[in-house]
């Protein structure tokens, strides 16, 4: 595989953040001796420099269908990158620690976009079966009815109150399949001052009476009495304004 080396020296270097940086002893391919440097992992590549300080890396490992295991080395704490071809090269690394070593090989084994492809599918499986056993205990045990529903079907089933007004439910046909074409009622069971009212109202023929004024209710005004009339009220009002008119008219 190719690399634009400008493009992978830019991205070794860049502000993003690594996934893990450290020391490794890193075993030459033709000086077989472990020479210290610098490593950086970012996603799938595994960038190496020569020192911490360096602008560019020496090297990259492009982590994709190998494996991180461990190996017999001179070294202590040693490690391997295996590919699966029989002709690529493989990588001996030493950590300086047993704790060092043990958290490079769980971070390189993780790094490859095929793991990355089976931890995804494997959260796709457990998400699948959280929604079926959302969906089953969902099924079992459904939520009661709110107030809107149980007035929508005490509407269907038969006739209901509200507000003082009794409605009738809708004609329903017969045993004999006859539809009872009375026109549909609305009963007003509203007390007026001289007592109990009834009719029909829309095509019922008579119109319902006025609905009633309630109890210690005045249309008087607090300020004027005397103005249970509109026409009194309104003009009681317009006084105001009236005034406040002839006075600007006298100041122009």
């Amino acid at each position: 595989m190719k690399l634009n080396e400008r493009s992978v020296a830019h991205y070794a270097t860049c502000d993003s953040p690594p996934d893990k940086t450290g020391f490794l002893f890193k075993k030459g391919e033709r000086n077989t001796a472990y020479h210290r440097r610098w490593f950086i992992l970012k996603g799938n590549m595994f960038f190496y420099f020569e020192e911490r300080e360096s602008r560019e890396p020496i090297g990259v490992i492009v982590l994709e269908g190998c494996t991180v295991e461990l190996c017999e080395s001179a070294e202590e704490f040693a490690f391997a990158i295996k590919f699966d071809c029989a002709k690529a090269r493989v990588y001996k690394l030493a950590a300086e620690s047993q704790m060092a070593m043990e958290s490079w090989v769980k971070a390189l084994s993780r790094a490859s976009f095929d793991y990355m492809r089976l931890v995804v599918k494997e959260l796709e499986r457990q998400l699948a079966e959280i929604q079926d056993a959302a969906g089953a205990g969902g099924q079992q045990g459904r939520p009661k009815p709110s107030r809107r529903n149980q007035d929508e079907v005490q509407l269907i089933s038969g006739s209901f109150k509200e507000n003082g007004v009794t409605w009738s439910k809708p004609p329903a046909a017969s045993a004999n399949g006859s539809v009872d074409t009375a026109p549909s009622c609305v009963t007003w069971d509203v007390c007026t001052d001289s007592g109990v009212a009834a009719g029909c109202g829309g095509d019922g023929g008579r119109a319902p009476p006025v609905p009633p004024r309630r109890l210690g209710a005045s249309l008087e005004s607090p300020v004027s009495p005397d103005t249970c009339c509109f026409s009194k009220l309104h003009d009681w009002y317009g006084r105001e304004v009236e005034e406040l008119r002839a006075q600007w008219l006298q100041s122009q």
